[in-house]
């Protein structure tokens, strides 16, 4: 080209501005037009990520750049250039502040609320009952209420009741904290010692019979069912053990040696041990002549607890030396014993749902229920109970055990366990419960005390499948004999039963 083409242009004459532009030194035109790819790494040598760079001078604005918008974010991630942040802290601050609403707008919620049958001022869906307000009055009423009514039927509560559900006379009952003159056989007949003699009273018909009748200066000392029910043993004061045939009535034999009186039996199977007042344990097999076949010796005073655990393996004895021995049955040496209580021990009860609890009361001036593990041999927990603890009786239903006690309450206490909680106190007798024994179908309990009365308490009553408590025909329906020799007990109008509605034992399904 001329100079004059270039200086004049193609299309006519050159200002000033083209030329200059014209004379540049010519270069790569990709220089003053960066691609994308050139652009993001410019921002990115700046350190701003929302900025797109700058523009290169004299370079004309792409078309795409004009139609993007002006703030351009991740839907997950805002961009914070394009909020007001101003405003929002204005709304975080109004947040709590309830926003005025016109009357249209109230009067349209109140009739949606009305069409729903719902309450205007009230959740629609909540899970409980909402905290009450200060100005509440009965504050115990309003949390107590259910959250959500449950689906399942609501279980009956028990109800333990404080009065007998019949009474009979025991005249001649020896008042006497070392003796066991009371218990109750799986076939349903309650055994009880009278000064000289023995009576059985069969629960099922109310018939009573005496047994046997001691001569000369003998009283009855202690008695005992087998675990069937078929024999009983009698300790005597002179030192003799008994076997009585129950369905015949007639005495098998006598087991003698012993020097003083037997104050305590219990039975495994064909072998029954005798606690002697001299510190001694007999164990007697009645199978041979030769019947004492093993002499425990660890008490220094008056043997008055002793009681066989369910599987045979181990025996525990309680002294008037307030110790607590627990013997091995294939050893004549304590496996371990234990002193920490402070009276005598005559209480002794092996849990029936854990083998290796048992538990021990103690007389007057020691007032514990102490729980081992006869396993670790460790204590796992005590009760004070605040009176001489005569008895214990584990429930087989509940996890709930029984305690009789003398003075100075002379009451039942009824006990949960593991938290040894107290469930009820009942006023049971005038004087101390000197004896108690649990019906073989495991509700209920009968004392006898020094005030010559034997009464009847049904506290483990039977639960159903459904939970509830379960009823049962009567402790001898027709029964209206007290036993031999006894006044009619007070208020009673036949002289065995007080009250009007009474509850007996049905007759065990193992009994035929």
């Amino acid at each position: 080209m001329s100079a004059d083409h270039i200086s004049k242009g193609a299309f006519g004459p050159v200002t000033p501005a083209q030329a200059k532009i014209i004379n540049r030194p010519l270069k790569d035109d990709r220089s003053a037009y960066p691609s994308p790819r050139t652009m993001s790494k410019l921002s990115a040598s700046k350190g701003d990520s929302a900025s797109l760079g700058p523009r290169v001078s004299g370079a004309p604005p792409s078309p795409r750049m004009k139609k993007t918008k002006q703030a351009q974010y991740d839907r997950f991630i805002p961009n914070r250039n394009a909020m007001d942040i101003a405003s929002s802290q204005f709304n975080i601050a109004r947040a709590d502040s309830e926003q005025p609403l016109d009357g249209a707008t109230i009067a349209y919620h109140e009739e949606v609320a009305r069409a729903c049958g719902v309450s205007i001022n009230k959740r629609i869906l909540t899970f409980k009952e909402e905290a009450p307000t200060s100005e509440k009055d009965d504050l115990r009423q309003i949390y107590s209420r259910v959250a959500l009514k449950s689906t399942a039927s609501a279980v009956t509560k028990r109800r333990i009741l404080n009065i007998p559900e019949r009474v009979l006379d025991a005249p001649g009952m020896v008042d006497d904290y070392y003796l066991n003159l009371l218990d109750w056989s799986r076939s349903n007949t309650l055994a009880i010692g009278l000064d000289q003699s023995v009576y059985l009273w069969n629960a099922n018909t109310g018939d009573v019979n005496s047994l046997c009748q001691l001569e000369g200066e003998a009283y009855i000392a202690s008695v005992k069912w087998t675990a069937d029910g078929s024999y009983l043993a009698i300790g005597t004061s002179e030192g003799d053990v008994q076997i009585w045939d129950a369905e015949s009535q007639s005495k098998i034999r006598t087991m003698s040696g012993h020097q003083a009186r037997v104050g305590v039996l219990s039975w495994e199977r064909h072998t029954v041990s005798s606690g002697c007042r001299d510190g001694s344990i007999w164990n007697h097999d009645v199978r041979v002549a030769n019947h004492k076949i093993a002499e425990l010796v660890a008490h220094s005073y008056e043997v008055c607890g002793l009681t066989w655990r369910s599987d045979g393996a181990l025996l525990a004895s309680g002294g008037n030396d307030n110790l607590v021995n627990i013997w091995d049955a294939r050893s004549t040496v304590p496996k371990f014993t234990k002193t920490q209580h402070t009276a005598a021990v005559r209480a002794l009860a092996w849990s029936p749902w854990q083998l290796n609890l048992l538990a021990t009361g103690g007389g007057s001036y020691d007032r514990h229920v102490h729980f081992w593990n006869t396993t670790t041999t460790a204590r796992l927990n005590s009760i004070d109970t605040g009176s001489q603890v005569t008895s214990i009786q584990w429930s087989s239903e509940y996890r709930e055990l029984v305690t009789s006690h003398g003075l100075p309450h002379n009451h039942l206490a009824l006990w949960s366990y593991p938290s040894l909680a107290k469930v009820i106190d009942i006023p049971a007798h005038d004087t101390r419960i000197l004896h108690t024994a649990l019906s073989p179908d495991g509700q209920t309990i009968a004392t006898s005390a020094s005030d010559e009365s034997l009464k009847f308490w049904r506290i483990f009553e039977l639960r159903t499948k459904s939970g509830k408590s379960g009823k049962t025909e009567g402790i001898g329906a027709s029964a209206t004999a007290s036993l031999p020799g006894a006044m009619p007990a007070s208020g009673s109008s036949s002289g065995t039963i007080v009250g009007s509605n009474i509850l007996d034992i049905s007759r065990p399904s193992y009994i035929r």
